[in-house]
């Protein structure tokens, strides 16, 4: 006869014997096993009376009291085969609670479900291959784009963003620069200056990050950001990578720029962003020279610039609409603009006109290809704590707020400096108290 005990009940058995064989007393088995010397009493009666058997736990193998009809689950599990196949363990929970008035846990309906093959739980599941990709034949079908923070220049200057740009056929780096962080203005400045000098591509492949995609669900789905809007604009095509795998040909890059980059510009002597944006080219040219390869097909697929591509400088803008005032004045990042009162400026009351930003910092307002002259009337209040911070001024934010802290520090310190000093009629009263001293020193 096949008994089947727990380790705790077999722990029970050895004490038990050892008691029996008088090699312990009852009370040291007490101590043993955590029980009273009653306990090990009525323990070793009933081991005497049914032997090993007796350690087992009575309900062992018998179904438990809370358990449900075998005929309540048969009932579930058919309601699901023939109306809710296909559904997971809670919503069937839910609408077998809510229609079939049938209140069943759901832990409960896992298990019926799992073992009836009516649900396959995730760790059961078969993977998805994720099978490897051969790359693209052409140079200039699809750049992989991505950014990289990092300690560049090793504690020589502050952690930055290196945007990199790999041509998918051939591991050629086309473009390389350092940034403080991965914005908007500057992949603006990047993309553009790669343009102007090897032409637009087909598509670019990029992460999931917010300049390239609104993740934010929203009922608009032809929602874009402002970079979107600008390969719009320049019939350029953007791909999104679902995973980091997928664009392992810059992350691996990225690797290697880790390695490499960093040391040669420790033996340049290279200590700031802008030093490192002058020489990242000779850094280019060395590293296609080892690592780049041919193109299965030696066609090139970027595209020249055509005519409605030249005002660059226009494309490569942060522009939101605004709609003009009865006054003709319209506001901006907190700053109110004048237009000029001209017959055709009269007709564009109450219509939504495009304010551009360019990356340095200046502003121009347009509408239908003809911008419109302004004047600034009023700047309004300054940035309050609870603003809402664009990403792409959220770096020049941040150097502003540690520079208020800095001064405040400074502030601060000399306030202490100032009470620890003692005031100047403190000061008059030790010097007479010094004057007087050799005179009470003399008359003693």
């Amino acid at each position: 006869m096949l008994i089947t005990m727990s380790d705790k009940e077999i722990q029970r058995l050895a004490v038990l014997q050892d008691v029996r064989d008088h090699r312990i007393t009852q009370v040291r088995a007490a101590e043993i096993l955590n029980l009273s010397t009653r306990q090990i009493t009525r323990l070793l009666q009933k081991l005497n009376q049914d032997g090993v058997s007796g350690m087992a736990h009575a309900s062992r193998g018998q179904p438990g009291h809370r358990r449900h009809d075998d005929l309540l689950k048969s009932k579930c599990l058919s309601i699901i085969a023939e109306h809710l196949l296909g559904f997971g363990p809670t919503l069937a929970h839910e609408k077998l609670s809510s229609m079939f008035d049938l209140n069943i846990p759901v832990e409960t309906l896992r298990r019926w479900m799992t073992a009836n093959d009516l649900w396959i739980p995730r760790s059961k599941r078969l993977k998805r291959p994720y099978q490897p990709r051969y790359n693209r034949d052409c140079f200039g079908e699809l750049i992989q784009i991505d950014g990289s923070y990092h300690d560049w220049f090793e504690g020589r200057a502050a952690k930055c963003c290196l945007l990199v740009y790999i041509d998918d056929a051939t591991g050629k780096l086309l473009h390389l620069r350092f940034c403080e962080a991965e914005t908007t203005f500057d992949y603006m400045l990047s993309t553009r200056a790669y343009i102007e000098q090897y032409g637009k591509p087909l598509a670019f492949y990029s992460d999931k990050h917010s300049v390239f995609r609104v993740n934010k669900k929203s009922r608009q789905d032809s929602q874009i950001t402002q970079f979107g809007r600008i390969l719009n604009n320049l019939n350029i095509d953007i791909i999104f990578a679902n995973s980091p795998q997928a664009k392992g040909r810059v992350e691996r890059a990225n690797r290697t720029l880790q390695d490499r980059l960093i040391k040669e510009m420790r033996l340049e002597g290279i200590g700031s962003i802008a030093e490192a944006n002058i020489w990242l080219p000779c850094f280019i040219e060395q590293f296609n020279q080892k690592f780049a390869k041919c193109a299965r097909n030696s066609k090139n697929l970027h595209r020249p610039l055509t005519e409605s591509d030249l005002e660059l400088d226009d494309i490569f803008t942060w522009q939101e609409p605004r709609k003009v005032t009865k006054n003709l004045t319209l506001t901006y990042d907190k700053c109110i603009y004048m237009l000029e009162p001209t017959e055709l400026n009269h007709k564009l009351v109450g219509q939504y006109i495009s304010f551009l930003e360019y990356p340095d910092g200046t502003v121009a307002i347009m509408h239908e290809g003809r911008k419109i002259n302004y004047r600034v009337f009023n700047k309004l209040a300054g940035l309050q704590q609870n603003d809402v911070v664009e990403n792409k001024r959220l770096g020049s934010v941040l150097a502003h707020i540690q520079q208020q802290h800095e001064e405040l520090e400074k502030q601060n310190k000399r306030s202490r400096l100032k009470k620890s000093m003692p005031s100047r009629r403190a000061q008059k009263n030790i010097i007479k108290q010094r004057k007087l001293n050799p005179v009470l020193d003399s008359c003693s």
